[in-house]
């Protein structure tokens, strides 16, 4: 099997049974895919016990922790056969992690995004309101986690307008002008989200304008510890864009530029929910065995649509708690999970985080 074979799944059509069986076999030759073509990787995985070219369950796939992709050049594929690096956000001062792609893997990324959203708000392009600057996507040859959200989630739509312009003010006629062009009809609205909050949400209000966006389906994510040290909830987020804006539909999501592509999407019970195409697990910082379902620990996210560079297993820096499996009121099948925070003296992270202004 293949990750094309995957992607013929609906992105929650898979049981936690018949998905485990899948991912035994295609992490475990990634694993292998890895160790030989990546003599970084395969140090670690030696460090860390791994025995190469053995079957191993989901939970003993080498993991690595986040951070290695920022000190060391993780990549599983010549220098010439690189399509394109992306960066990830970080603290202004912090070595950003440095992203390889191909041009398979950075297909399989589309692709795979595509998918997720696509089940969310539909498979009809819309008029689309990036909460940004255009200047983000200035220089096309390294992408940053923040340019790279945008241009991905800019497949879903048409006549794309920028809300902020380059000094991040309000651009109200680029505002009016997307208005005009969703004529009422439905429309996507998508940024980052401490930018929706400082830059947009609070902006409106301070110039005491309202939009008419109420058919508006806004998606967002990262920045979250931001608005936490501000004391803003998820409350008041969404409570401030429904007085501003008139919008009903806000949904979530976590994800990381380490995986782009493999989103994990918040439902309308509130859940974000783990698709066909990743999965996760929850560690316990003391020895790093999985936790029971709802107990918090570390999350690790794995996906077989790493390929060119070893990011097909990965223990991040946040804390998160499994709420259930295969049984979201929602309907969709596979995990659906909480995050909670950050572990102790994680760097803040956040595709919004690396704008200060």
């Amino acid at each position: 099997m293949t990750y094309d074979d995957l992607l013929a799944f609906g992105p929650y059509d898979l049981g936690q049974e018949e998905k485990d069986r899948i991912y035994r076999e295609l992490l475990g030759e990634l694993t292998d895919h890895h160790r030989t073509h990546c003599a970084v990787y395969d140090r670690v995985c030696g460090l860390l016990g791994d025995e190469s070219g053995t079957e191993r369950a989901v939970e003993a796939v080498p993991m690595v922790p986040v951070s290695l992709f920022k000190t060391l050049p993780l990549c599983s594929v010549p220098e010439d056969e690189i399509f394109k690096t992306m960066t990830s956000s970080g603290t202004t001062g912090q070595q950003p992690s440095r992203i390889f792609l191909d041009r398979q893997t950075a297909a399989w990324q589309q692709r795979t995004l595509e998918r997720i959203v696509s089940s969310f708000i539909g498979p009809k392009r819309i008029p689309m309101l990036i909460i940004d600057s255009p200047n983000v996507l200035r220089d096309r040859r390294l992408f940053s986690a923040r340019g790279a959200g945008i241009l991905g989630f800019s497949i879903f739509g048409t006549r794309r307008r920028y809300a902020l312009n380059d000094q991040m003010e309000l651009d109200f006629a680029s505002i009016e002008q997307f208005i005009r062009d969703a004529d009422g009809g439905p429309a996507l609205i998508f940024g980052f989200t401490y930018m929706i909050w400082k830059y947009f949400c609070q902006a409106l209000r301070e110039a005491g304008r309202t939009l008419p966006l109420d058919r508006g389906i806004l998606i967002h994510g990262g920045g979250w510890k931001k608005l936490q040290n501000e004391a803003v909830s998820t409350e008041e987020f969404r409570r401030g864009l429904h007085e501003t804006c008139g919008l009903t539909v806000v949904r979530d999501y976590y994800g990381m530029a380490e995986q782009t592509g493999c989103i994990y999407m918040e439902c309308e019970c509130g859940h974000l929910h783990v698709s066909s195409y990743s999965e996760i697990l929850i560690r316990r910082m003391e020895d790093f065995s999985c936790c029971e379902n709802g107990t918090e620990g570390v999350i690790q996210v794995l996906t077989p649509m790493a390929r060119s560079y070893p990011g097909h297993s990965i223990l991040t820096e946040d804390k998160g708690v499994i709420l259930g499996i295969d049984d979201c009121p929602c309907g969709r099948k596979g995990k659906y999970f909480k995050i909670t925070g950050r572990i102790p003296k994680a760097e803040v992270r956040g595709c919004s985080d690396t704008y200060e202004g």
